[in-house]
């Protein structure tokens, strides 16, 4: 027979006042409950003072388990979710910096991929505080990268720290109060178009792979230019469907011959690597016709032409998100008042090759 919430809260307190200690995943076993149910009742009870919640167990307080927990280093065994959508391209790097950061404190790192299927988010994390992590790093499946129609709302509900990876939320949405990393995609942009510029590039068009990063690097194009005092060609950024390479090609030939275009930044740089060829095939050729940097910097380096490209700092990603959800959970298991949340974006650098023209040499 399932208890009411108060007869669960006074089974809690029996059951920690006996042992000195439960894992929280063990003691919600034990009641029938899930782990967020009996998170919830953690967090209850501790507001109350009645136990101490400490790298995921239930401490009676004041008792030797909870002095031993406090000497404790503050990640030695503790469990941590990440939710991504995939593990190739950037993610890659990122769960690696994330991965060794959590271990190097003595923690473990536990994977849920969502598969771009938004409501595939809160399915993982429900997995994952079930089998007892403790806060989650996640990159939800918002398509624009930002989260429409509630999305966010079940993120909101989450009984642990949350920390958002490379993805935002605008201002009035609540979940824009959560901890975030990400790149700042639009000084990636800018800095590609600068660098068109210094080269004495007049005209640069746009190209960009629809997803949750195209919105960033479209803005950070068109200020650029403004700023730069240059006109944007017309039609762009070009928002692309993945794998509309005719469109995009037409696209480019068509600026390049009738609008005097002379430069290109194309995201991602596997779609470039692509384009190269069926320009060539057009008579375009790169970089003499048209420079062009991609974005990503995934596999840039590798194309036939090697193509210089704005590079997201991609394992440094994971490593911030990882110190900062560190962070929140030693304030949390010391009571000590959380320090305000933070939004850290990251730049990307610029690693010059030969598709824009200027050599091979690497930098910022």
């Amino acid at each position: 027979m399932r208890l009411h919430v108060d007869q669960r809260h006074e089974r809690v307190l029996e059951l920690v006042r006996e042992r000195g200690s439960l894992r929280v995943a063990e003691l919600a076993s034990e009641l029938g409950v899930s782990a967020v149910t009996l998170r919830r009742d953690v967090e209850a009870l501790a507001a109350q003072g009645r136990v101490q919640r400490l790298h995921g167990a239930v401490v009676w307080p004041g008792g030797q388990a909870a002095e031993a927990a406090v000497q404790a280093p503050a990640a030695e065994g503790v469990v941590i979710g990440m939710i991504v959508p995939t593990t190739n391209f950037i993610f890659a790097d990122i769960v690696r910096g994330a991965r060794e950061t959590v271990e190097a404190q003595g923690g473990r790192l536990v994977l849920g991929m969502s598969g771009y299927v938004d409501t595939e988010d809160p399915v993982q994390a429900e997995h994952l505080l079930a089998g007892g992590a403790e806060g989650l790093l996640i990159a939800p499946s918002w398509f624009g990268g930002v989260p429409t129609d509630g999305q966010e709302k079940w993120l909101l509900e989450c009984p642990v720290p949350a920390v958002l990876v490379e993805r935002t939320a605008p201002a009035g949405n609540p979940a824009a109060g959560l901890d975030r990393v990400r790149t700042d995609r639009a000084h990636g942009a800018a800095v590609a178009v600068g660098h068109f510029a210094k080269l004495g590039h007049r005209a640069v068009a746009a190209v960009l792979q629809e997803g949750p990063h195209a919105a960033q690097i479209a803005a950070g194009y068109l200020a650029a230019m403004e700023s730069l005092g240059l006109t944007p060609v017309p039609g762009s950024p070009a928002i692309r469907g993945h794998g509309e390479y005719d469109e995009t090609v037409q696209y480019l030939v068509d600026a390049v011959r009738e609008r005097g275009v002379t430069a290109a930044l194309v995201h991602s740089d596997e779609d470039a690597i692509v384009l190269v060829p069926r320009l060539q095939e057009r008579g375009i050729n790169v970089p003499s016709d048209l420079a062009l940097i991609a974005y990503d910097d995934e596999v840039a380096g590798l194309s036939d032409v090697p193509l210089t490209a704005v590079a997201p700092p991609k394992r440094a990603v994971g490593e911030l998100a990882a110190k900062l959800m560190l962070q929140r959970l030693a304030e949390r298991a010391s009571g000590r008042t959380p320090t305000p949340r933070q939004h850290l974006e990251l730049l990307p650098e610029l690693r010059v090759r030969a598709s824009c023209g200027a050599g091979e040499v690497s930098g910022n």
